[in-house]
């Protein structure tokens, strides 16, 4: 069974214990004009965007298969939960649902938690560099990825977005979101002048947009792993950007032309990239930046009148490193049996030992997936001994999306 699919069942097992509310069901081969059962399921677009019945508290079961749109559209979701009922968008129990284009949160969505899907674009990325510019006319695939506009106090939930043009955007009209546990990997496209699409764009000033748990890598140079960057003219205020691991290429920035306040980045582990906080703005306001751990880039924290930091640890590319192995563990919140984890494996041993105490106890398998090939089987399996994992490694850094199944 694929990660994907471990995702899906842990989730279900949790929902099953909870109230009266409604369950409803979504087809790739679903109609509008259907009951919205199992049997006779609801099509997406007219399921997310308001059409039917769906109340706070409900939950929307997708069925497994591919959902696609019509080409260089996406699915708008605009349904309303309640703080205390929130509407939740999910696969049902072990089937894997793939979006093949995007979704695009609208007002007035609410409450609403989509989780534990797969976000990709069929089409192809050319394979020659295209003309220059964010939006080339010789671009001829959909934009795919997840796309926040209107969106009040929704959760996005542990999703995997690959091969889109850019994974996500998250824009000053999204108030509250918080982003978790995603997968983004592969995305954006070569242009002339340089890689364009970026893991995550965001801009942001009402409210507090969270960033958290999330793995990211580029796949061109010159796109961003967190782009929350805007002109003078925007605003990049109010971020807590906490606990993600960015790897292989994509810098990793907070600021812009107008003055940024709010900026709190915290145990964010990095490897081959830079931190930069502040851009060309003439000061900034107030930040902190604590417990990060960069190796192989810098750490640039730009004209802010109040800094708070510490606890970072940066290495640069010729700097001497620590002696042994120091790995890092990060369980999931909304899924008790998932874990990211980072490695960094100072003197290139062939195994390294993590610890998990906390996640698994001793007896229990776990498996280890590559974030780049989520379905192409794990990268390795192994069994809690001694309150830790021997897992192989090859090169400086590795990480895994690390998921337990059972009792040895």
């Amino acid at each position: 069974m694929d990660a994907f699919r471990w995702m899906a069942v842990v989730w279900s097992a949790v929902l099953g214990s909870t109230s009266m509310a409604g369950d409803w069901y979504v087809g790739p081969e679903g109609h509008a004009q259907n009951e919205g059962t199992r049997q006779a399921p609801w099509d997406i677009a007219s399921a997310l965007d308001g059409r039917e019945e769906i109340r706070p508290g409900d939950t929307v079961f997708l069925l497994a298969g591919t959902y696609r749109r019509r080409p260089n559209e996406l699915f708008e979701v605009r349904l309303a939960g309640s703080a205390d009922e929130p509407i939740h968008v999910r696969p049902v129990q072990d089937h894997r649902v793939r979006i093949d284009g995007g979704l695009s949160v609208q007002s007035p969505s609410a409450h609403v938690w989509i989780r534990d899907l797969e976000i990709f674009v069929s089409e192809p990325v050319p394979d020659h560099p295209i003309s220059p510019g964010s939006h080339p006319p010789d671009l001829n695939r959909p934009w795919g990825g997840l796309h926040m506009h209107g969106g009040q106090h929704c959760k996005y939930i542990n999703l995997v977005i690959h091969h889109c043009n850019q994974g996500i955007s998250c824009w000053k009209g999204e108030i509250d979101p918080e982003i978790y546990g995603c997968v983004i990997y592969g995305n954006g496209w070569l242009g002339e002048d340089r890689g364009h699409g970026h893991c995550v764009y965001t801009q942001n000033d009402e409210g507090v947009k969270v960033i958290s748990n999330c793995i990211m890598t580029c796949r061109y140079d010159g796109t961003y792993t967190l782009h929350a960057y805007g002109s003078s003219q925007a605003y990049v205020n109010n971020y807590l950007v906490t606990e993600n691991i960015c790897y292989e290429r994509g810098p990793f920035l907070i600021g812009g032309g107008r003055p940024s306040h709010g900026i709190r980045v915290h145990r964010n582990y990095l490897y081959g990239i830079n931190m930069r906080i502040g851009y060309s703005a003439p000061h900034n306001e107030d930040c902190e930046i604590l417990d990060n751990v960069i190796v192989s880039g810098r750490l640039e924290i730009t004209r802010y009148r109040d800094v708070v930091k510490g606890g970072n640890l940066v290495l640069s590319q010729d700097d001497d490193r620590p002696a042994g192995v120091t790995t890092v563990l990060l369980p999931n919140q909304y899924d008790p049996n998932r874990a990211h984890v980072a490695v960094y494996n100072w003197g290139r041993s062939a195994f390294a030992d993590v610890k998990v105490d906390g996640f698994l106890r001793d007896g229990e398998k776990a498996v280890g997936y590559d974030p780049k090939a989520l379905c192409d089987g794990p990268a390795w399996q192994a069994v809690c001994e001694r309150g830790g994992l021997r897992v192989p490694v090859t090169d400086e850094f590795a990480v895994f999306v690390v998921i337990k199944y059972g009792s040895g």
